[in-house]
């Protein structure tokens, strides 16, 4: 192949990259072809040849003699243009599925159309597209990929199309029926596209039938992709998070995650609920819309009976772990998941307050564990923990002692409470629900008010006069709720018939005390007796209940009289 002549001006790279294939070297170049900073020494007859729109430009033009020539707007760049003008030259290039949509779309943009010349380009790229690069999901992928920086001719050329057409059916068929080890490489392959391309493969796939659970895996792949700093740090004590919120990246993220949950499909259950926690938690840290945030917590409470309390910490510590998150949203995800409960029993005919199903149970559990977690940071209140503590119903704990472990570990980490303010934390507790081994640690835990003390005592008190003092081969404490209240309010009667009754019985002494006194002054000495006396001493012999009530106002408190009872006499009539 002979080398092209090289005029006096410096030549673009590209031109000395295309020099190997510019063959005549009698004949000058006579055009200047412009591509971006890219510029091309060619021929005039060799490019009209095969591309009708430089032809156009070319006879259409005013200027005598046309040298420079721009195509600046070429889908492709120099690049595509550069392999352009080698098959306008008859040189060989490999076509592949990384750069069949950009020459198609360049020769449609040239008019190298099968329409102008046998056997153009338009017709050899279109033949590779069929033939190769839309036979297998891969192919179509990477094309479709490839269309990205292509629109919108690409979608007008109806490539975009036909690459989700084929990609959404392929995608449907490995997921049905899997040829491939993983089952859902897949998954993997569609995860490289850009969000709206890989949305519209989506919204294909559902028109095809496709499973939720199957949607499921490729947003949750595609998702662990594009935001891997976000969603795949499950630990809550991973990396920093340098990058302001307000940054390009950050708000790329929040775009992408608020197109990512408008892609879930209606399936509630069709996600695992650790991943929907991850994707609440990365919409609450980017501050994501309000639309995005109720839909990831919907659909968490939907099916919060398999929440565990990691998946909970997700929601509520920082990347670093160091610092509490706003607590709201695991607020209404508890709140949610017990109106969902309410109107199920309301639906079967059951009352909520006494019954509780097994799910409700396993999520007390889970909320009262998930409390011993988080009452050790000294930003929470008290007010956020028992609101969190109230949400679950009464009747969802049978058995109480994982919500005294809570607060015990609160009152611990919260040493500089007073009295009242540990009894508004033990207010969501109910110490006759407590187990007996629960009850024997709360009777000895300084930390508790005495309140709560003196109730695990008193029911203890209850079973030894009841005659069982341990209640561990009892079902619970709830059987005897009824009688215990009515007990302690009984008790609370005596105590204040008690207090009155020491009021009366110190006025009285005081009274008596009065009178004594007053007696004494007037007095002086010992009084000589008289008539009256002698008659009453007479009178009280013959007084048949002297033994059971004698005159003790003459006696001296000080004197050392024995009034211990007197022997009682037997009489007998024999």
């Amino acid at each position: 192949m002979a080398t092209p002549l090289r005029s006096n001006s410096r030549l673009s790279t590209a031109m000395e990259r295309t020099g190997q294939w510019v063959f005549s070297q009698e004949i000058p170049t006579d055009v200047i072809v412009e591509v971006g900073e890219a510029n091309f020494n060619l021929h005039k007859f060799m490019l009209v040849a095969k591309s009708n729109y430089i032809r156009k430009l070319i006879m259409e033009t005013n200027e005598a003699d046309l040298t420079r020539i721009n195509l600046s707007e070429i889908p492709g760049g120099p690049e595509i243009f550069e392999k352009a003008a080698k098959f306008c030259y008859g040189v060989n290039f490999e076509i592949t599925v990384h750069n069949v949509a950009a020459l198609r779309c360049a020769a449609e943009y040239l008019q190298m159309t099968d329409k102008y010349c046998d056997n153009n380009l338009a017709g050899r790229t279109e033949d590779f597209l069929s033939q190769v690069a839309l036979s297998s999901l891969s192919g179509a992928v990477v094309v479709l990929k490839s269309c990205e920086d292509l629109l919108p001719m690409a979608e007008e050329l109806k490539i975009v199309q036909r690459c989700i057409d084929v990609a959404s059916a392929r995608a449907c068929n490995e997921a049905s029926f899997p040829c491939r080890t993983p089952p859902n490489w897949w998954t993997e392959e569609l995860s490289i596209l850009d969000v709206e391309l890989f949305g519209r493969i989506i919204g294909a796939m559902k028109q095809r039938g496709a499973k939720p659970l199957t949607i499921a895996a490729a947003l949750i792949t595609y998702a662990e992709r594009w935001l891997r700093d976000l969603v795949r740090d499950h630990s809550g004590n991973g990396i920093k998070c340098s990058e302001p919120i307000d940054s390009d990246l950050r708000i790329q993220q929040r775009e992408l995650l608020e197109s990512i949950v408008q892609l879930l499909p209606a399936e509630k259950a069709a996600f695992p609920i650790h991943f929907l926690c991850c994707l609440l938690r990365c919409a609450i840290f980017l501050k994501a819309s309000s639309a995005c945030r109720n839909e990831a917590e919907k659909r968490i409470s939907l099916i919060l009976e398999h929440v565990t309390v990691d998946d909970l910490l997700v929601l509520s510590f920082t990347y670093d772990g160091e610092r509490l998150f706003d607590l709201d949203s695991v607020r209404r995800i508890i709140s949610g998941f017990v109106e969902k409960e309410k109107s199920m029993a309301v639906f079967n005919g059951g009352d909520f307050r006494e019954v509780s199903s097994s799910a409700m149970q396993r999520v007390a559990k889970t909320v009262d564990a998930y409390l011993a977690e988080i009452a050790t940071a000294v930003e929470l209140s008290i007010s956020k923990f028992n609101g969190i503590a109230n949400l679950v119903p009464k009747g969802a704990r049978k058995v109480e002692d994982d919500l005294y472990r809570a607060i015990d570990v609160y009152l611990k980490s919260h040493p500089n409470l007073d009295e009242i303010e540990r009894e508004k934390v033990c207010s969501s507790m109910d110490p006759l629900k407590l187990s007996y081994e629960a009850r024997v640690h709360a009777s000895q835990n300084k930390r508790l008010p005495v309140q709560i003390v003196l109730h695990a005592l008193y029911y203890d008190q209850l079973k030894l006069r009841s005659g069982g003092a341990d209640d561990r081969n009892q079902p619970d404490a709830v059987t005897t709720r009824n009688q215990l209240q009515a007990d302690v309010s009984l008790v609370k009667e005596n105590e204040a018939l008690r207090t009155e009754l020491l009021k009366m019985k110190m006025y009285i002494s005081d009274m008596q005390k009065n009178n004594q006194t007053g007696t004494s002054s007037k007095s002086v000495g010992t009084r000589k007796p008289t008539f009256f006396s002698s008659m009453s001493k007479t009178l009280g012999k013959l007084n048949p209940f002297r033994h059971g009530s004698k005159d003790t106002s003459h006696i001296d408190d000080n004197l050392g009289v024995d009034v211990t009872k007197p022997r009682r006499r037997r009489f007998s009539i024999s």
